[in-house]
């Protein structure tokens, strides 16, 4: 059976998702759109990646892959470890990948994938750049500043 492939209703990057029990309500802590470092290569210690997806029905194995998008190629890769069970197109379903020890060679451009069953259904691009003088720098691994 050819399952349907699902659709991106969001997908954002932050510090930190926070899960509450009992609704399983999700809280996106420190969303940001780029990374500023004060030098290369750096380390961006955590940060998570959320995605809501739709018209999804079956049994799918999710993965996101980093991409370098000067050099072209996939520098990380992370992978939900059981298979997900969405029961109907019409129920909206949240992934979260928790990532810690993010390294970037250099600025530029970047992006996350997200495929499902092998199939891509998603992107997110997002800028590393070179952190000027006077750029606020924040604890070490929160924000948008992997070497504060």
């Amino acid at each position: 059976m050819i399952l349907p492939v699902p659709k991106t209703n969001a997908m954002l990057i932050c510090d930190y998702v926070i899960t509450e029990r009992g609704t399983n309500k999700k809280s996106l802590i420190g969303v940001f759109e780029n990374i500023g470092a004060a030098s290369f290569p750096c380390t961006h210690f955590a940060m998570s990646v959320y995605i809501k997806l739709t018209d999804a029905q079956g049994s799918y194995r999710f993965r996101l892959d980093l991409v370098d998008l000067h050099e072209d190629k996939t520098i990380g890769q992370s992978e939900m470890p059981n298979e997900v069970q969405v029961p109907s197109p019409l129920v909206a379903h949240e992934l979260v990948f928790n990532l810690r020890g993010v390294r970037f060679a250099h600025p530029g451009e970047y992006e996350f994938r997200i495929f499902a069953n092998g199939s891509i259904f998603g992107q997110k691009k997002f800028a590393v750049e070179q952190a000027g003088p006077g750029v606020p720098k924040g604890p070490e691994g929160i924000g948008g500043n992997p070497d504060a």
